[in-house]
């Protein structure tokens, strides 16, 4: 089971997700490393893939399993697009993208990540100190060369969206009811263009579920891969 966080994010932000469902799969969390567009992004992380695999991709990292579900759909046995979106971005987010590039520029990067806490998580999860400073420790951790291989890849990606019909694996699309950067309508839109898509909205929740509600982002992923209860004994070493 690959997990691609998002711009920004390490293997830190699945750790309650491996946790909870080391006993049906075995978990490999990866960091979106290895090039400047989606494409060489998603083939850095088949490289380390298995050759069969459960795919969930956050936010960024939703556009590369996207991506990846173009380059090797045969390898892919299901599908979690979480909190992300198949579009590119609008002209009003590429200027935000500018502003925070031009501020990173004249204060330095960490000026641009102490806000980073509250404009990906819902209000009541951005004031919960503990959880505020290990998503900045997250950001904070994150090379300046893979920050800016992340960002050219993020402005240089295509709109999945004509794409989706033709995924034919399980696919779970969830995100947080509270998700700023790609709200729940984006959501909506991928699981009605995504044949036989199941939709979860978590409660609550702003960009960072697995964080921000980690029990109910397990429980879904755990539902998602067949297993209704913990304990249940799998046959296979990737969850099929």
């Amino acid at each position: 089971m690959v997990f691609l966080g998002g711009h920004l994010c390490t293997p830190v932000l699945w750790e309650a997700q491996c946790r909870a469902l080391s006993d049906v799969a075995d978990c490999l969390p990866l960091e979106l490393a290895g090039g400047d567009t989606m494409r060489a992004l998603a083939r850095a992380a088949l490289a380390r893939a298995p050759d069969r695999l459960s795919l969930v991709g956050l936010s960024m990292g939703g556009h590369v399993a996207m991506e990846i579900m173009r380059q090797a759909p045969e390898r892919v046995e299901r599908l979690a697009l979480v909190d992300t979106r198949a579009g590119v971005d609008s002209p009003e987010r590429l200027r935000a993208r500018e502003r925070d590039a031009r501020r990173v520029a004249t204060e330095g990067f960490d000026a641009l990540a102490a806000e980073l806490p509250s404009r990906w998580m819902s209000a009541s999860n951005a004031a919960r100190p503990g959880l505020r400073d290990r998503v900045l420790a997250m950001v904070r951790s994150v090379r300046e060369d893979t920050r800016e291989d992340q960002i050219r890849a993020l402005r240089s990606r295509i709109d999945s969206r004509p794409f989706l019909p033709a995924i034919a694996c399980p696919t779970l699309v969830l995100c947080g009811r509270q998700d700023a950067p790609n709200p729940v309508w984006m959501h909506e839109e991928m699981a009605a263009l995504i044949p036989g898509a199941t939709l979860k909205i978590v409660e609550d929740c702003g960009h960072l579920s697995p964080v921000e509600q980690p029990d109910a982002v397990s429980s879904a992923l755990r539902n998602w891969l067949g297993h209704d209860t913990p304990g249940t004994p799998e046959p296979s070493r990737y969850v099929r």
